[in-house]
């Protein structure tokens, strides 16, 4: 488990990175803008930094040298943008960024960079550049056409989280012939949608992965389709992985 520093201003992708990162078992913190980063850098002093480049008040380039001039570059550090160029990846490497992740990020590229970086230290900034690693762009949103990576919410529905800590409730066996014909199309599909993975996520003892594979999602489309059905699988089914 390791202490993880998340800063993106959009809010839709600092939940979606803790909840995936935070299933993986790691700490999150979450940061909006490079005067949180600052504030959670000095005190938590994470393990790992997920750093947007583009921000509002501070772009992360600028936060990172920043830290790297002021001896406080003694994390991994990888960045993330969807519009950046790559004259400013190469920059960040040669700052000292450890990775460069380009947005939308793929589950398994995500979970691969941040892997390799706990497991290096970064090393000082020094000419010539490193080598630059540009990870793919596999979209970590749903499986939309747009690729967008904030992820849309809607609640339709009464959020029904799973019982207990960690145990994964069954749908009742009526759940089906409850379901009214009179519903709009789209409120049917939702809520045919839910009692399905909520019969899944049972039947798998709430393992994502072996969830993933039964449905045919990728498994960050699965998070994403859960948080809209309202299915709160994230915080309360148990780890089966």
């Amino acid at each position: 488990m390791a202490n993880i520093l998340v800063v993106d201003d959009e809010m839709g992708i600092r939940e979606l990175l803790s909840e995936i990162l935070g299933d993986e078992g790691h700490v999150v913190q979450l940061a909006e803008n490079a005067q949180q980063a600052r504030l959670a850098r000095q005190e938590a002093k994470p393990d790992l930094v997920l750093l947007d480049i583009w921000m509002p008040d501070t772009d992360g380039v600028t936060l990172l040298k920043e830290w790297q001039r002021d001896g406080l570059l003694t994390m991994p550090v990888i960045m993330m943008s969807g519009h950046a160029t790559i004259d400013t990846a190469v920059e960040a490497t040669r700052i000292g960024a450890l990775n460069f992740l380009e947005k939308p990020i793929a589950l398994q590229k995500l979970l691969k960079a941040v892997q390799q970086g706990l497991t290096r230290t970064p090393e000082p900034a020094r000419p010539p550049a490193p080598a630059l690693r540009v990870i793919g762009s596999e979209p970590v949103s749903s499986g939309a056409s747009t690729g967008a990576a904030t992820p849309a919410v809607h609640s339709g529905f009464e959020t029904r989280p799973f019982a207990g800590t960690g145990a994964v409730a069954a749908p009742p066996a009526n759940q089906f012939a409850s379901l009214s014909f009179d519903l709009p199309l789209r409120e049917a599909r939702d809520a045919f949608e839910r009692i399905y993975f909520e019969y899944h996520l049972n039947r798998e003892g709430g393992s994502m992965t072996r969830v993933a594979e039964k449905t045919g999602l990728e498994r960050t489309h699965l998070y994403r389709k859960l948080k809209q059905l309202g299915v709160e699988s994230v915080r309360y089914a148990k780890r089966g992985e």
